[in-house]
This record gives C-alpha cells, sequence and structure tokens, in this order.
C-alpha cells in the first residue's frame, strides 16, 4: 500500500521522515516521501543548518508523481511536521489530488506543532492552519497531548478533559483522533495514548521514559497508520503501535543514545516483546 508523505528531513538522526519513512516500510508498506524542511538535524541540539523546502519545489514533486500514475495509487496521505503554511497548502493540495484518484484513501494529520518540553516552535499561521484547515480535511488526527491543548484553546488536565476535547475535534472532521503523550492525573506518572473514533474510545498506558530523543511521535503515526491499513481494530492497532513505540523508546535509553536507536531496535516494530492492553474508556458524563 502507497503512502505519500510530507514531513521534515534530517541528514542526522531520526526524526520526521528519518523516523516514519523507515517504519513505515519495515512494516510493510510503500512510502513517497516528500520533504517540508531538510535540515541538518533536529534542532534539539541547539544548532542546525537547512531550512524550508519551496512550496513551489513540493507541488512540483508531486505533480511529477501524479504523471507516474503514483498519487492513483495511494491509500494515504500523511503529513507531519510542515515548517510553513505554504508547504501546508501544497500538502492539502496534492491529498485532494489523491482523493479525487483514489477515493478510498486516507488523510492522517499528526499536526506537529510542539511539545510539554519545549512549548510551541511553530508560528501562529501554522497553528491557524491546522486548526481551521488541516483538522477539518483529515481523516485521522494525531495530536500529542500539548497539542490537543493548543487545538483546543485550553488545559486538559483529567481523562475526561482529554476525551472531551478529541470528540470535539472529531466533530469538526477527523473520524479517529488519537491522542499521545497523555499526562492527566488519572494516570499518576504514566503516559497515556487515547484513540477515539465513531465506534468507542480506548486508553493505552505505559511507563514514562526520561529521554531527550526526539521522534517516537514520528514513529507512532507511522505505525498506527500502517496497522490500521492493513485492516486492524482500532483497539488492536493501537496495543500495537504502542507497544512498538515503547520499545524503541526503551532500546534507546538503554544504549544511553540521544537519538532513537530505530534501526538497532528494528524488530521491534514487527513484534515488539511486550504489549500494553488497550482499556474502553467510557463517555464522559
Amino acid at each position: 500500500m502507497t503512502i505519500l508523505s510530507f514531513q521534515s528531513r534530517v541528514s542526522y538522526g531520526c526524526v520526521g521522515h528519518g523516523a516514519a519513512e523507515f517504519t513505515l516500510r519495515r512494516i510493510g508498506h510503500e512510502v513517497c516521501p516528500v520533504d517540508t524542511v531538510r535540515l541538518s538535524n533536529h534542532p534539539g541540539y541547539g544548532l542546525c543548518r537547512g531550512g524550508a523546502v519551496a512550496a513551489e519545489d513540493i507541488a512540483d514533486l508531486t505533480a511529477g508523481l501524479d504523471d507516474i500514475g503514483v498519487l492513483a495509487r495511494c491509500r494515504a496521505v500523511l503529513t507531519g511536521y510542515l515548517g510553513t503554511v505554504a508547504a501546508g497548502d501544497a500538502a492539502l493540495a496534492a491529498w485532494k489530488r489523491v482523493r479525487a484518484q483514489s477515493p478510498g484513501s486516507l488523510y492522517c494529520c499528526d499536526p506537529v506543532m510542539g511539545d510539554r518540553s519545549s512549548g510551541l516552535y511553530v508560528g501562529d499561521d501554522l497553528v491557524a492552519f491546522f486548526r481551521e484547515v488541516a483538522l477539518p480535511a483529515a481523516d485521522m488526527l494525531l495530536p500529542n497531548h500539548f497539542e490537543l491543548e493548543t487545538l483546543s484553546e485550553r488545559s486538559l488536565p483529567t481523562l475526561n478533559d482529554a476525551l472531551s476535547a478529541a470528540q470535539a475535534l472529531r466533530n469538526r472532521g477527523p473520524a479517529l483522533v488519537c491522542v499521545t503523550s497523555l499526562q492527566v492525573s488519572e494516570l499518576g506518572r504514566d503516559l497515556g495514548s487515547l484513540l477515539v473514533n465513531g465506534e468507542g474510545a480506548w486508553l493505552v498506558a505505559t511507563p514514562q521514559f526520561d529521554v531527550d530523543a526526539k521522534g517516537a511521535g514520528d514513529v507512532f503515526a507511522a505505525l498506527l497508520l500502517g496497522r490500521l491499513l492493513d485492516g486492524m481494530e482500532a483497539a488492536a492497532a493501537l496495543e500495537l503501535a504502542v507497544a512498538s513505540t515503547y520499545a524503541i523508546v526503551a532500546a534507546t535509553v538503554a544504549a544511553g543514545s540521544r537519538e532513537l536507536t530505530l534501526v538497532a531496535a528494528q524488530n521491534a516494530l514487527v513484534a515488539p516483546a511486550q504489549r500494553f492492553n488497550a482499556r474502553a474508556i467510557p463517555d464522559p458524563p
């Protein structure tokens, strides 16, 4: 199954396409990566070189794929870090071309804007793009907890708060919302992943690591999309995506690495040793 992906590219490290492209290929999916920015490394190092890819180049690459019939074979479009609104517009224009030629295809939006440790690392214009343009167009929305709060424009300290916010976003377009890195009072020090769709809501909790490595969200998004495209039920896909991501992060911590040890621990993408159960969550009162 071919997936058209719009994300960042770093020469060193495992974020953006450096994480998602390898992950999708390892679990059996073809990927057509179109870079939105090209950097020497992710900015978490305090310095990096490179910059945004021109929207005209993104559109031109997409047109080239269309010329040889690739868009008609796409089962999904995945967007991650966009960098600029112009890149987002180019990605959404590509999505429209894919949907027109492949009516059963999906748009999976990972609205990469920031996290609790860094805060926002995109401009207000890109926040508005995700909230007003990408969100209503998406079939799947995969924010982390901080991004869910950003899209909802309010603090979400409890599980019921997060569930209500996810349902509210579903009412604006996406059939499925999955919230990662969920830190709510009910979980204590554990992290949660909450998936909400038209059939219900499920939560998977895992221990939390103290780790600087970036890119786990990019791996998770690729895994969840890939498993759902494989035909898995939502709860099973959530369990497997969480288990594989957890195993990659655990291996990274064990290695003392600042970058995800994605290649060394790649078997966990297919068959993680430890699983975590998804429990059904009732609607908030």
